[in-house]
């Protein structure tokens, strides 16, 4: 087995490091495995802390940076914040921190919706506090100031996909529920702005119908860190098959039970981690 660990590899071999605040960010690394299977992968997921959503900005600061600093211990070549709450409001707090590259999941999903509707109405999805903060609609008129933005907050597609519920018939109710106003708006783009919601994909595109075009943030953070790590010859090319190592604040059983659905694969070398400071 390679030490992914060591200081003496190069940078090629070293590892990409994923955090979140707890297993949704498993669904970046499933896209990120698919797309780069060679490639190392260290994750850090918050699980003593989740959910980052509710707490203060303040507060998310302080763990992006705690967060950070657990990733840079395990020598990686790249961070990608797979966690729209820290993205939102703490990207810079990675960035700032990290001598490494960051690619964080709104600016990749918001480029590319900006591009991809044709109505210049897009609909963003995700939590209470992703919504509230705007970040995906500063994001898109970025690319395109003329675009109208429609946000619904969907808390309930959080536990329904970690409950397994990705073809249940009360997964489709709440799904018309939240849906229904922007799809009466007219959007023919639909923004997956958490990283639980693939899971949900299916039952989402039922609902909005072929009209309406996803986004799936992980997807585009993926092809994020593909065009990166081309750009700067960092793309690993060693026939050894890769490492994945997973470390969670709390409860790894739990972790490992619930997370094997979002990777699509067995879960293996979970490990918990301790000094977590718990606000």
């Amino acid at each position: 087995m390679i030490n992914i660990q060591q200081d003496i590899l190069p940078e090629k071999e070293r590892p990409i490091g994923v955090f979140d605040s707890g297993i949704g960010g498993l669904t970046v690394v499933r896209s990120i495995i698919n797309k780069l299977p060679k490639e190392h992968i260290v994750y850090f997921g918050d699980t003593a802390r989740v959910p980052y959503g509710p707490k203060s900005a303040e507060v998310v600061r302080t763990y992006a940076k705690e967060d950070t600093d657990i990733l840079l211990k395990h020598n990686v070549k790249l961070i990608v914040v797979a966690c729209n709450t820290v993205s939102s409001v703490a990207l810079d707090v990675v960035q700032k921190n990290s001598p490494v590259p960051v690619i964080g999941v709104i600016e990749p999903a918001a480029g590319i919706a900006a591009h991809t509707s044709k109505s210049k109405r897009v609909g963003v999805i995700g939590t209470l506090g992703t919504i509230a903060s705007c970040a995906y609609t500063s994001e898109i008129r970025h690319h395109d100031p003329d675009i109208t933005i429609e946000g619904q907050p969907c808390p309930l597609f959080v536990p329904l996909a970690e409950e397994g519920w990705d073809n249940h018939d009360a997964t489709r109710l709440v799904a018309r529920e939240y849906l229904a106003p922007l799809i009466e708006k007219g959007i023919d783009t639909l923004v997956l702005g958490c990283t639980h919601y693939p899971i949900l994909k299916d039952i989402i595109a039922e609902v909005t119908g072929p009209a309406v075009t996803l986004i799936d943030s992980a997807d585009s953070t993926a092809d994020a860190v593909l065009h990166l790590l081309q750009s700067k010859g960092l793309l690993r090319n060693n026939d050894i098959p890769p490492e994945y190592v997973f470390y969670v604040s709390d409860v790894p059983h739990k972790f490992r039970e619930i997370g094997e659905r979002f990777l699509g694969r067995e879960l293996r070398n979970v490990e918990k981690i301790g000094n977590i400071h718990i606000t």
